[in-house]
């Protein structure tokens, strides 16, 4: 086998998901640790605490404890090179949680054992389903109440509409939790506290049937697990590795990201099970992640990573063949040779330069300005396009003007690099400047984002004026006169960032007008980039 393959095949990429709260972040860190990338996990409950998150670089990440944005972090662990995609769990940053998602070959799903399925869940669950992607879920918080197992086996069959195979069994849970059974070996892993308030827990490994084991759990849990085993071999759902790379079955881990329990038995069972790094489609089929021929496509922008130096990211996804520093790709959008020199990898605010990088690696080059998300970078001799990433249409909308003439330069600067990003969308009404801008975006937070953003790294200050529009169809048709249309008086024609013609309504009555008095007039929901 050639060094290339052997790299590629050791390489495996996936996001990690869940609603806020469950404990992804905290997982997240754990994996890190293991791989020895980073010596201490940050913190990320309180805004008093000294330490963050190490994936969380935002500094509103760091003040409200959540993530807003996708962070890429890369880490080594038993033979492998793991790329990990950390998502925002908020709803309001749900379209930046698709972006990542294109740029994963499976998903993990972290449930919180408490609440089980909830509404974002649903959500990043859909997304994932329409893409076929892996889905592995870690049940986490079993060292608090949680609801039973079988019920939250049944709830994310019936939520998601996907089988699930418990891989491990939890044994109680809050403080009767005694630890998980694992089923591939019939050995119980046990959940020791460690006195003296380190939150860091001990384990034991015994067998299942071990009279020990009897004594350590008492009777009733002994005699639970038991039955548990039973019921499992019996009427639990087989083990099919095939229905699990097609998305059809979810494996099921039960532990505590937060007490470093389980989680080391979860990323050894989500090794065992994923694959290298899977085929994308593009205007010339499918293309082979084991070619040696140079293809990546842009899933994320990020600009002022780095306030020191207003820099600006574009991450991208290798799908084939091997990256070196300095290399010369072609750019298929811009239709031109450009050289890769400053491409970094991100832990979080720290980065270290790139030399070289393979299929399935996320790397992140410096933008002067020239890419889109959605990009395709190849090989000058073999050209082709990645099939390009959605754009979804906002909800909500505002009228967003400077509050300093002095500072519009700033003003169309900062607001045209974070659209750039995809966190917001910006429109202008025809014929019209950018002294006031209306603002889309899929949650109201980002709003709030936009304005900190503005004011903490292009020193402007906004007045936001909600605007009463709830829908956004792109015109699809180039040629259709907009004068001649026949619209409601409260429909807007505006245009996009890159110059495409669209209309928002204030309520479907608009839409429908729209559609029925304009036969010509072919409309859409989402653009493609």
């Amino acid at each position: 086998m050639s060094d290339f393959i052997e790299q590629v095949k050791k390489r495996r990429t996936f996001a990690i998901i869940s609603h806020p709260d469950a404990g992804k972040t905290t997982l997240t860190e754990k994996f890190l640790l293991y791989g020895g990338a980073i010596q201490e996990a940050g913190m990320v409950k309180g805004k008093r605490q000294s330490k963050h998150a190490v994936s969380d670089w935002m500094e509103i990440e760091k003040q409200r404890g959540i993530s807003v944005t996708s962070s890429v972090l890369q880490f080594n662990y038993d033979g492998f090179c793991i790329n990990i995609l950390d998502t925002p769990g908020h709803q309001d940053f749900s379209e930046d949680t698709y972006r990542t998602l294109m740029a994963a070959d499976s998903a993990v799903m972290v449930i919180d054992g408490s609440k089980g399925v909830e509404d974002q869940t649903r959500k990043l669950f859909k997304v994932c389903a329409m893409r076929h992607i892996p889905i592995f879920t870690f049940i986490n918080k079993m060292d608090r109440e949680a609801k039973d197992p079988y019920e939250l086996m049944e709830e994310i069959e019936r939520e998601l509409g996907v089988e699930t195979c418990a891989v491990n069994w939890p044994i109680g849970c809050g403080k009767e939790f005694k630890g998980v059974y694992e089923r591939n070996n019939k050995e119980v892993i046990r959940f020791i506290p460690v006195q003296g308030g380190k939150k860091e827990v001990d384990v034991e490994i015994c067998d299942a049937h071990n009279e020990h084991l009897k004594d350590e759990l008492g009777d009733v849990l002994y005699h639970q697990l038991q039955d548990d085993i039973e019921l499992l071999d019996g009427a639990g759902a087989e083990f099919d590795l095939q229905r699990v790379q097609k998305g059809e079955l979810s494996p099921v881990c039960f532990g505590s990201a937060l007490t470093n329990f389980g989680v080391e038995p979860f990323l050894r069972h989500f090794l065992d099970m994923t694959t290298s790094p899977l085929p994308r489609q593009s205007d010339k089929g499918e293309i082979d992640p084991l070619s040696e021929d140079f293809s990546a496509f842009v899933f994320k922008i990020q600009a002022n990573m780095n306030k020191a130096h207003r820099d600006r990211m574009a991450f991208m996804r290798i799908c084939s063949g091997k990256f070196t520093k300095g290399m010369e790709v072609f750019h298929y959008q811009g239709n031109k040779k450009i050289k890769l020199n400053q491409s970094k990898q991100i832990m979080a605010e720290s980065r270290e330069e790139v030399e070289e990088a393979y299929s399935g690696d996320i790397i992140g080059v410096f933008d002067p300005g020239i890419f889109s998300i959605g990009d395709t970078l190849c090989t000058p001799k073999n050209k082709f396009a990645y099939d390009g990433i959605p754009t979804f249409a906002p909800e909500h909308f505002a009228l967003i003007r400077n509050t300093d003439t002095m500072k519009r330069k700033q003003f169309v600067k900062g607001v045209e690099q974070i659209a750039q990003e995809g966190a917001i969308q910006i429109f202008t009404e025809l014929g019209g400047g950018m002294e006031e801008i209306i603002v889309g975006v899929v949650g109201v937070l980002q709003f709030e984002v936009l304005a900190y953003r503005l004011k903490n790294e292009y020193n402007v200050d906004i007045v936001n004026t909600p605007l009463p529009y709830q829908f956004v169809r792109w015109i699809k048709n180039d040629s259709i006169d907009l004068k001649t249309l026949n619209l409601s008086s409260d429909t807007k024609k505006v245009q996009d960032l890159k110059g495409q013609y669209l209309l928002l309504f204030s309520n479907e009555w608009g839409v429908r007008w729209a559609t029925d008095k304009n036969p010509d007039l072919v409309l859409a929901e989402f653009s493609k980039n």
